[in-house]
């Protein structure tokens, strides 16, 4: 009875308060969330304590529905797209202005330049090729992506609706549909209190700079102006479509350029005997359709995790990362079957992570794996595209093929200039695609790899790995980030100190001097050692944070040059301590 007493002073306090703002009531439905892991699902405090989540969601409810306040945090469309928190940045005016901006680009698309960007001539083309409109489970998105719908088509643009879907199924719409643009409602990883709106041009990928710069504006000049055009939604320009059929067509007419059989790896897993198979969906977009990608498979050594409807993630903060694998780690370990494979996706499920119940495998390695997958097992030839934050283990494989390395800027956007061209495009954030895929990163291809894998080889993924570490070397990949006072100008000024770095150069690790062997400064200070490890610094384009990534050829090596990292803040004036 404690925690009930506790859950119901602070639902009356909530109540009682004068100062109800988005950040309120998401502080209290966490604490709500906490409070409902103490009890057995179910059980009649559980079921209290979720009556009380409900009745504050649905006072968010009502301020996404009348909210006509501008933005707290102005809108700024980047690679991702505009995120922030539900009810105080995104409601239904806001996001309808946003709309309208969007149709003012369309209306002006009379430069070639954004011509091209866009991937139409004129609106008459934008408006009948129209908009696939889909979301993931976040709070309110159905509301928001209505208002979205009612916009577009008082604008005369088609509109197919897909309602919750995950990215890489959207982005497959798009191409199958040879739709103008898509508009997806998702802040990908960011905890629940987030919203997101992100917009992709016919190309299916994400927006280049000459179309996001223009979204920022128009729709900063709409709300600081308080100004929408009136809604009259033409029903008549509204369709459904089921984005999971368009990602099955595009993989299907993919196989002779990336060699993955959809139908015959899925039917080789339904009678397989050997392997169990584990999916966290972590109560994100891919729950809506898991089981399209299995066929409605109801195999027995298919196990799902997280599959139900809840826009709080269980209180945890939903992403592909090591604490919230290690309970699929765990399943799988106690397992009997000699192969075993589990994954876990993000919300929009653009991120994918795998274990095989032993060994935990992040993008820094599978990425790697699918390259040397492709190219040597289904022998396709090709280069290999990953972010210059992204591990150098690809790097080894494609030196002994003879083929080349694409390593631009972070951002899958970066990827553009080579995505009909190399085999596996990949980033450290547990992102991936393939050649003849769609030019956004999909957790359904990884997992659709990661099965093809292990059915063909037989073995299991920390084997796999194994045998590809012998053959091309030992890479130790991490991150980490720090909270930093600077921003802009000045902190870009500030990190410009890293330049006396050079090639020829030396640079202390663990007390030693080693030389400098490249630098690379496309995104930030990459520096490259003679022995092969690396360290790099950059500003983060979303948070007041410098993010630092390394990478050593042991473990030891890997620690040292975290160390080294913090050093060269410290030096250059970000850290007080290192």
């Amino acid at each position: 009875m404690g925690h009930s007493n506790h859950n119901r002073e602070l639902f009356n306090t909530f109540s009682r308060s004068n100062k109800h703002t988005s950040r309120n009531y998401f502080d209290l439905i966490r604490e709500l969330v906490k409070q409902r892991r103490q009890y057995t699902p179910q059980s009649q405090a559980h079921l209290a304590v979720q009556e009380q989540i409900v009745q504050v969601y649905n006072q968010v409810f009502e301020e996404m529905r009348h909210n006509t306040a501008k933005p707290v945090t102005p809108v700024k469309f980047g690679t991702s797209g505009w995120r922030g928190i539900i009810g105080k940045d995104l409601f239904v005016r806001s996001v309808q202005q946003v709309a309208q901006a969007i149709i003012e680009i369309y209306q002006g698309a009379n430069s070639d330049a954004l011509a091209s960007a866009l991937g139409i001539t004129n609106l008459a083309e934008g408006q009948t090729k129209g908009c696939v409109l889909g979301f993931d489970n976040r709070f309110g998105n159905e509301l928001l992506a209505q208002a979205i719908s009612d916009v577009l088509t008082s604008n005369g643009f088609n509109v197919y609706y897909a309602g919750e879907s995950t990215t890489g199924t959207l982005s497959a719409a798009v191409l199958e549909l040879k739709a103008a643009f898509s508009i997806n409602l998702t802040p990908s990883h960011n905890p629940l209190d987030y919203g997101g709106f992100k917009f992709n041009a016919a190309d299916a990928g994400p927006a280049a700079p000459i179309i996001t710069d223009l979204i920022t504006r128009k729709a900063g000049h709409l709300i600081n102006n308080n100004e929408l055009r009136e809604v009259k939604p033409n029903k008549n320009l509204l369709k459904s479509t089921n984005a999971m059929d368009a990602w099955q067509a595009l993989i299907r007419r993919g196989k002779s350029r990336h060699g993955l059989d959809y139908d015959a790896i899925i039917a080789k897993f339904e009678s397989h005997g050997e392997l169990i198979l584990a999916v966290d969906c972590v109560h994100g977009a891919s729950k809506a359709s898991i089981d399209e990608f299995f066929k409605g498979s109801r195999a027995r050594h298919l196990q799902f995790f997280r599959k139900s409807a809840d826009p709080t993630f269980g209180g945890i903060a939903p992403e592909p990362s090591s604490a919230n694998i290690a309970r699929i780690k765990t399943f799988l370990a106690a397992r009997p079957e000699p192969l075993k494979l589990g994954v876990i996706m993000d919300p929009d499920a653009d991120r994918i992570r795998f274990t095989d119940g032993e060994t935990e495998i992040d993008m820094n390695k599978f990425g790697a794996m699918a390259y040397h997958f492709l190219h040597e097992i289904k022998g396709k030839s090709g280069l290999v595209a990953k972010t210059v934050a992204t591990s150098n283990f690809a790097n080894a494989m494609a030196a002994a093929f003879n083929e080349e390395v694409f390593e631009p800027r972070v951002g899958f956007k970066e990827f553009k200039p080579v995505i009909h061209e190399a085999l596996v495009c990949f980033e450290e954030s547990d992102g991936i695609t393939v050649i003849g895929h769609t030019p956004e990163k999909d957790s359904y291809i990884g997992l659709l790899l990661a099965l093809d894998m292990v059915m063909t080889l037989r073995k299991n993924l920390g084997e796999y790995l194994v045998e590809l570490q012998k053959q091309y070397g030992y890479y130790f990949p991490e991150k980490d980030s720090v909270p930093v006072s600077q921003a802009g100008s000045t902190l870009h000024e500030t990190l410009a100190g890293l330049d006396s770095y050079r090639v020829g150069g030396t640079l202390m690790v663990a007390g030693k001097a080693q030389k400098i062997a490249q630098v690379i400064n496309i995104d930030g200070h990459k520096i490259i050692l003679d022995d092969g490890g690396w360290l790099m610094i950059r500003p983060s384009g979303t948070e007041p944070k410098v993010r630092f990534y390394v990478e050593g050829r042991s473990a030891a090596d890997t620690r040292a040059l975290f160390v080294c990292a913090r050093e060269l803040l410290a030096e250059i004036g970000l850290l007080e301590n290192a």
